[in-house]
C-alpha cells in the first residue's frame, strides 16, 4: 500500500476510533467510581474480592438532590 494512497487515511481513522472504542469500553466495566444511594458516599468496588471501598467523598448532584425529596 503506498502512503499517498486515499484509502490509508481512512483505514487509519478507522483503526483509531477502534482502539478509542476498545480502551472506553475496558475501562467504564472496570468498576469506576459508584455512588452509594443512601449516603452519596462515592466507592470503588473491588473486583477481585466484590467489596466496596469508600473514598470518603461525597457526591454533590446527589446530595442536593436528596435535599429536594424530604
Amino acid at each position: 500500500m503506498d502512503i499517498s494512497s486515499k484509502r490509508l487515511p481512512i483505514i487509519l481513522i478507522i483503526a483509531l476510533l477502534g482502539v478509542m472504542a476498545l480502551q472506553f469500553f475496558i475501562n467504564d466495566s472496570s468498576g469506576g467510581k459508584l455512588i452509594d444511594p443512601e449516603t452519596c458516599e462515592i466507592y470503588i468496588k473491588d473486583p477481585r474480592i466484590s467489596s466496596k471501598q469508600y473514598l470518603d467523598e461525597y457526591d454533590s448532584k446527589c446530595l442536593e438532590f436528596k435535599k429536594l425529596i424530604p
